[in-house]
């Protein structure tokens, strides 16, 4: 899609809204029964758009098109209860746009102005939580109960209840959308609360497939283990071995591990040469070089070129 225009993004958006009223339509004149299979059939394929999107090169064309595709597989979760692919799709595609789009563009302005920046952080926080419902849809259909254990504080009991590798990409995106939405809503202490639901999800997904989406979990445990502190089996050691354990496993094809591991451990210990050397070395990366992540690398590249920006404040001396 790297040279696709916006206009072309419209025409590709309509094709599927397209199939979508004609989709509704087939009820009026060939029964439900018709109606659910050509559903499914549409579900199946926006849940899982394949690279598409992962191998842009342009994040605001990106951001102009998931709203569209986001509403979309809203529509056609409201006519499946039971398609478990559109939940995660779900999950997934409000927590990326969220994080990677909402929370970004906060945490920038609210260097300008708080206010606003706090407005914005408002609205990230709420499509995070929406995000989190829908994952925990899908992992109620994953394993029935799950969703009145793991919200009425037996969480260890629900997640016990994921069994199958299938499912690590729920509890993935479940715990990302929650964790994610806790560090737009630092105020809100109930909410910040339920931050070990996030561990726990993580830990589930970990010990069923630690692998997951080259280093994805370990990442995460690279920011949750600076939380945790040494004193509760975390800290910058710890850190570390999640860090170069999922630049292993990605074959250092993704940034974002660099990104996540120099605003969360290198701030944190006050390492500046170091912080500057490993976001430079991403400022610097070839985001061609590997497409089916070049998405996900460009909006590194930009996290990292405005970390590099705040060094000054964000280190001491």
């Amino acid at each position: 899609m790297r040279n696709i225009s916006q206009s072309g993004t419209c025409v590709l958006a309509s094709r599927v809204f397209l199939g979508v009223v004609l989709s509704l339509a087939v009820a009026g004149t060939s029964g439900c029964s018709l109606r659910t299979i050509a559903l499914r059939s549409l579900a199946d394929s926006v849940a899982d758009p394949g690279d598409t999107y992962a191998r842009d090169d342009d994040p605001d064309l990106v951001r102009g098109a998931l709203p569209v595709m986001l509403k979309i597989m809203e529509t056609l979760r409201d006519g499946l209860p039971d398609h478990k692919g559109i939940r995660l799709g779900l999950v997934r595609s409000f927590t990326s746009f969220g994080v990677g789009f909402v929370q970004d563009d906060a945490d920038r302005l609210t260097e300008k102005n708080v206010q606003e920046g706090q407005t914005l952080y408002g609205r990230g926080r709420r499509l995070l939580l929406r995000a989190y419902q829908y994952g925990l849809e899908g992992l109620e259909l994953a394993a029935p109960g799950f969703r009145k254990e793991f919200t009425d504080h037996r969480a260890d009991a629900a997640v016990a209840r994921i069994t199958k590798k299938e499912d690590v990409a729920l509890l993935y995106w479940t715990a990302a959308a929650l964790g994610s939405a806790i560090a737009c809503s630092k105020g809100d202490m109930k909410l910040v609360g339920d931050l070990p639901l996030v561990e726990k999800l993580m830990t589930r997904a970990l010990a069923l497939d630690p692998d997951f989406d080259e280093g994805a979990l370990h990442e995460f445990f690279v920011t949750y283990d600076m939380t945790l502190g040494t004193g509760r089996g975390g800290g910058p050691i710890e850190a570390k071995k999640h860090y170069l354990r999922a630049l292993e496993l990605s074959k250092n094809k993704k940034l974002g591990a660099h990104v996540t591991y120099a605003e969360s451990v290198l701030v944190e210990l006050q390492h500046k040469e170091e912080f500057v050397k490993v976001l430079e070395g991403v400022a610097k990366a070839d985001v061609d070089a590997d497409l089916p992540h070049r998405l996900v690398n460009v909006l590194a590249q930009r996290r990292a070129r405005w970390l590099l920006s705040r060094t000054d404040e964000l280190f001491a001396n």
